[in-house]
């Protein structure tokens, strides 16, 4: 049977195919954070997946093996919609319920997720119209991969609601069951569906109001692209505005927002009173959603953050995505995925961690404000496309060296977990990052180069890097950072405010960060800011443009570098990396400073980075691109000049420091050793315990870090 469905009538048909039980008042708490007593500690969980000569009784010595270890959550269910409609209409839960029902004797919790990112193939079957498709000619998504379908279709919106609605009533008073992950690592899949693009259209007609005002705001005279009624509204199939692909990109990030807005809602329909509402972001920063606007629907933030490891393993992307995580709603957030041993959706990327770097891996994350850290996954899967991405077990399921570590670990959690818990953090440094410059950078590339893939713990773009440099300048430094969004732009609360190439931002987010720097704030900011409005118009006044008065300087012309270029005299004493590469600003000062010029017979007369007093503020300025030694230098200089160094900047380089205040309202001092040798520092606060291993801990002492291990001081006041 082939169901045409209006989204007006879907409450309608959901109560007259579900069960009684499954149609309440409508009704959507407030996000409300969960309250956690202890460190969740666990991983994914499908038994399921295991081969059918192994699953008589497997369940059972995997609990076994979980009790032992002390792990005490598991993530399931979110995979195999399959399974729990089998046929349309026709929904099974025996296959679940005895998994949870053991995980609950084991005193083990569980986070149930809802199954709408992998669509089973009845559904493909009987409506092929649910599936996504894409720009281009060869255009039809087919059968064999997940996150293949348009959201925003209705028939596929009328399943989904259905298979939510029954899998959550049917757990809502369970009390394993702690909360619920909607979809997974949601995304807009590059969908192109008529539905879509009709759906883009209301957009531009809600927003512009006519199709003159968009001609003019997108400038599409250009080519004679102007639009002449709705109706005349051309596809994005190769678009060459800039305009047009940004408002596409907006409009993607709204789909998804949307899409995971109705799932919460749907779900706090359903849920018991204490089940929380969570979605685990595939790493954060993806260009085609708006974090920030999909964390308002939740309870608590998750992300699936993936690493280098061996001797890649520095902690540097964990602290970034977890600090990015942890801005969100600025508050603690749960880790979804992460490392257990190896990665790969083939063979090439074996590299299983050195003893002792799954541990240490776990409490980074709770340095940064991590209530739960769970592993993709429990047991490794014997078939298909993730066949290498292991688990805690190997394919041979037998306890090994990654197990005994997590035991370990999860063993020490017990103990001192209600003492890291809902650590709070306060930082006073900012990074200003901003998606829609991400994608203005990315139609105007400033450097040329393909990516070579994904790469854990790498970003993938030149914007994406300039953020990945900037945090880990201050990493190294070991000075905490939030992150901060144009959707809410409030600096007030710190002193250092970081904004990587702002190349898209209207007039009113320039004015706040120019009025921040007029009521004594710091700025560092870097090339390509202020150049287009908020619909990636370049402005039409000299650059760069509202930012001229806090900078003091002004440009007409800019160069892309063939080759780097050293600062002339080593300014930062950056040595064999005194070097600036990609691109270069012809500043001229008008008030500004000049704290480094280019060595070169031409460029030479312009200055690279700039610093100018505004108020009671001051603003530092790179136009142009540094080497990563040299941004170092320049982010430390920075946090001199806004007293923000203190002995962490001492410590040896592999070790790296960070801080909280636990519930009990005590300081916790985390150090913890980045590296393959004995590290030795100097403990500079005030008398405490290492809660690791109870030793007292007072100011000054000496301590000594083994390889990849940490210390955990807690202030005795």
């Amino acid at each position: 049977m082939r169901i045409s469905l209006s989204s007006a009538l879907l409450p309608a048909l959901i109560c007259a195919l579900a069960q009684p039980m499954l149609c309440p008042a409508q009704t959507t708490t407030a996000s409300q954070p969960p309250v956690f007593q202890n460190v969740l500690y666990g991983a994914a969980y499908y038994n399921e997946y295991m081969p059918a000569d192994l699953q008589p009784g497997r369940l059972e010595k995997d609990v076994a093996l979980m009790k032992d270890a002390g792990i005490s959550v598991v993530r399931m269910g979110e995979s195999t919609w399959s399974l729990w409609e089998p046929e349309d209409g026709h929904f099974e839960y025996a296959w679940m319920d005895r998994v949870v029902d053991a995980m609950g004797k084991a005193g083990i919790k569980v986070i149930m997720g809802t199954p709408t990112y992998s669509v089973p193939t009845w559904m493909v079957h009987e409506h092929p119209e649910v599936l996504a498709r894409y720009q281009g000619a060869d255009a039809n998504t087919t059968y064999g991969m997940r996150q293949n379908m348009d959201t925003d279709n209705p028939t596929f919106r009328f399943y989904a609601e259905r298979v939510i609605a029954n899998m959550v009533a049917h757990y809502r008073d369970n009390p394993t069951v702690i909360g619920w992950q909607i979809d997974n690592e949601t995304g807009s899949y590059g969908a192109y569906n008529p539905d879509v693009f009709t759906g883009f259209v209301n957009h531009l007609k809600q927003k512009f109001g006519t199709t003159d005002a968009l001609n003019k705001a997108w400038f599409l005279n250009y080519w004679g692209e102007d639009v002449n009624g709705w109706e005349n509204m051309p596809i994005p199939d190769r678009a060459t505005s800039t305009s047009y692909k940004l408002e596409w990109s907006r409009w993607e990030q709204l789909r998804v927002a949307d899409y995971l807005a109705w799932q919460a809602a749907l779900v706090r329909q359903y849920r018991g009173p204490n089940q929380f509402v969570t979605h685990d972001f595939g790493g954060m920063m993806h260009t085609d959603r708006n974090e920030f606007e999909i964390a308002k629907s939740l309870d608590v933030v998750a992300n699936n953050i993936y690493h280098g490891t061996q001797d890649h393993l520095d902690g540097a992307w964990q602290a970034e995505q977890s600090d990015f995580a942890r801005s969100l709603k600025h508050g603690n957030f749960l880790v979804t995925e992460t490392n257990a041993q190896t990665l790969g959706w083939d063979s090439a990327g074996q590299f299983p961690p050195y003893d002792g770097q799954m541990r240490l891996d776990v409490y980074g994350y709770l340095a940064s404000g991590a209530n739960m850290v769970e592993y993709w996954h429990w047991h490794s899967i014997h078939a298909g496309q993730e066949t290498y991405w292991k688990g805690v077990l190997s394919h041979d399921l037998e306890p090994n060296r990654a197990y005994a570590e997590v035991s370990k670990t999860a063993h020490e959690l017990e103990k001192i977990g209600p003492r890291l818990v809902d650590l709070k953090i306060k930082n006073q440094v900012a990074i200003l990052y901003s998606v829609d410059s991400s994608n203005g950078i990315t139609f105007m590339p400033y450097e040329r180069g393909g990516s070579s893939g994904w790469v854990p713990g790498k970003a993938g773009d030149s914007y994406g890097g300039q953020i990945v440099q900037l945090h880990r300048a201050l990493y190294d430094a070991n000075v905490g950072a939030d992150f901060v969004f144009p959707e809410n732009a409030d600096f007030s609360q710190y002193k250092l405010l970081i904004v990587p190439s702002l190349y898209v931002a209207d007039d009113a987010l320039l004015k706040k960060i120019s009025d921040y720097v007029k009521g004594g704030g710091h700025v560092l900011m870097t090339f390509k800011s202020g150049f287009t409005n908020e619909n990636d118009a370049v402005r039409w006044e000299r650059a760069p443009g509202p930012l001229r008065e806090a900078a003091g300087f002004n440009y007409q012309e800019f160069s892309n570098l063939e080759h780097p270029l050293a600062l002339k005299g080593d300014p930062y004493h950056a040595g064999e990396e005194n070097k600036v590469s990609a691109w270069a600003e012809f500043l001229q000062l008008e008030h500004a400073e000049a704290l480094a010029y280019y060595d070169h017979p031409f460029f030479g007369k312009w200055p690279a980075i700039t610093r100018n007093h505004y108020g009671s503020g001051e603003l530092v300025y790179e136009g142009t691109q540094l080497s990563n030694a040299l941004q170092a230098k320049v982010v430390l200089d920075c946090l001199k000049s806004a007293g923000l160094t203190s002995a962490d900047q001492q410590l040896p380089a592999s070790v790296h420091v960070k801080h909280g205040t636990n519930r009990e309202g005590k300081q916790l001092h985390y150090y913890l050793n980045y590296s393959s040798a004995n590290q030795t520092l100097k403990y500079p606060y005030a008398a405490g315990q290492d809660l690791l291993t109870g030793a007292a801990i007072s100011p000054n002492q000496t301590l000594i870090l083994k390889p990849w291990d940490l210390a955990i001081i807690e202030e005795n006041k």
